[in-house]
């Protein structure tokens, strides 16, 4: 049989693991699964449980204990450690001792939810944030915790073959909705799921192979999050005195300006003056020949994210082009209804619809410096909105917004600059996509027995 050694980065030598094919199957309740595996229910392996305590807002007397009370708004951040958002409540010591979170505790969504979230999502308690908080973590009455037989069951694996369920949607047969609150039925989902069950170390391996992944996307997640903020600075940098460094800047003369303070030789303009305003249209819905076999992107709002138009959600046909209003590349298009500010910069010939404005540049500006100068002027733009039930910003209110004008050849270089920024953010979130698909591949491969994984001891080597 052929194996492979895969070394992940940042662990030990002693978790070095081994991957293997499996050949031998059996047919079970939930299809095939390695022959040497078991199939149980849930709630077989469950020999705990509790549920959550929202506390008081305040200490009502000297047996209140401040903590932090989880909710399953809080699950997606918390696994990582933020904190930032989770409400800080006051448990009855008594209440406390129950459930206080420690680690392999997993804790299950059993109300609440929302319409693209629905119930039953799970959160696993680990040493390397518990340790990191400040005072007790518990969980809020819409919460319940189960504790894992860890003789049998390794926790993290429990709690990562349950996010495959969640995942194949099989918690939301479980959901009632009683006066628009979604409760999910766990009681009947632990007594009639089951989970296939490998031999403890295995189940180790699988937890720390998917752990490993997913520690990598949430670095690369960090990397993305930095960048951006890198982003902000230098835009505010650059957009106030040039592509100049920090020593430079502090010698370079400044003027105040309707847009605050930029360099004495540029100018401020209104959009108008630097190129031509189109605003979108949406072509006949009713005659699909304008729709069918589009080739042709079709923007929407949704579509505009500060960055390059790649792809559209729609898109027209040749047949649409007469009636449709299109912008060669290099256009600047911004959102002017509902969600207004947002950006995108075209790289071919684009349609949009009537909540966008674009700008077609003229030889006064460089289109990308415009696409990056745009993304600081939302705040400005925000402000032309007419007050009415969904905000919006007219065409010729849009053509009046102010920006900053520097010499070309300077808006060449901070164009330049910003989008090695871009490049580098989109790297990055091209890297993250890349672990989101390997995480789900594996989750997959490796629950179902497909692709059968081991801890590799020291004596064992590699095999070709």
């Amino acid at each position: 049989m052929r194996t492979t050694s895969l070394k992940i980065e940042e662990k030990t030598m002693e978790n070095k693991v081994t991957f293997y094919e499996e050949t031998n199957f059996k047919n079970t309740e939930i299809g095939e699964i390695p022959a040497d595996w078991e199939v149980v229910k849930l709630g077989g392996l469950i020999v705990d449980e509790m549920n959550g305590d929202w506390g008081k807002g305040e200490k009502e007397s000297l047996d209140f204990t401040k903590c932090f009370v989880l909710r399953g708004t809080d699950f997606q951040k918390a696994a990582k450690g933020d904190f930032e958002e989770v409400p800080v409540r006051f448990l009855k010591d008594s209440s406390l001792s129950k459930r206080w979170l420690q680690d392999g505790d997993i804790l299950v969504e059993i109300s609440g939810g929302g319409e693209k979230q629905p119930t039953g999502r799970v959160l696993l308690a680990k040493r390397n944030w518990l340790e990191k908080i400040h005072c007790p973590v518990v969980f809020s009455n819409f919460v319940k915790r189960i504790r894992i037989s860890d003789s049998v069951c390794f926790p993290e694996y429990f709690y990562l073959y349950w996010k495959l369920l969640y995942q194949n949607k099989k918690t939301s047969f479980y959901e009632r909705r009683t006066t628009g609150i979604r409760n999910f039925k766990y009681k009947d989902f632990v007594e009639n799921e089951s989970i296939p069950l490998p031999p403890l170390e295995e189940q180790k391996a699988i937890a720390y192979v998917l752990s490993t992944v997913q520690e990598a996307r949430e670095k690369t997640e960090k990397v993305i999050e930095a960048t951006k903020e890198l982003k902000k600075s230098l835009m505010k940098h650059l957009f106030t005195y040039g592509p100049v460094s920090l020593e430079e800047a502090s010698r370079i003369s400044l003027k105040e300006t309707e847009i605050g303070e930029i360099p004495a030789d540029w100018e401020v303009v209104k959009l108008e003056q630097v190129g031509e305003v189109v605003t979108g249209n949406t072509p006949s819905k009713a005659k699909k020949e304008y729709w069918i076999n589009g080739t042709i992107d079709f923007v929407k709002p949704p579509d505009l994210r500060n960055s390059c138009i790649t792809t559209a959600s729609e898109k027209i046909s040749e047949h649409a082009v007469h009636v449709a209003r299109l912008v060669p590349s290099g256009s600047v298009l911004v959102s002017c209804i509902g969600n207004i500010g947002r950006v995108g910069y075209s790289l071919k010939k684009t349609a949009f619809n009537q909540q966008i404005n674009a700008i077609v540049p003229n030889d006064t500006i460089n289109s990308i410096y415009l696409f990056f100068v745009l993304q600081t002027q939302a705040e400005q733009i925000e402000k032309l909105k007419a007050v009415t039930t969904i905000p919006i910003v007219n065409k010729s209110k849009f053509m009046q917004v102010l920006i900053p004008l520097p010499p070309l050849p300077v808006q060449k270089r901070i164009a330049e600059i910003l989008q090695t920024v871009d490049e580098k953010i989109q790297a990055e979130e091209k890297k993250k996509q890349a672990l989101d698909s390997l995480f789900n591949s594996m989750l997959h491969m490796l629950m179902s027995g497909k692709l059968r994984v081991k801890f590799q001891t020291s004596e064992e080597g590699t095999s070709d």
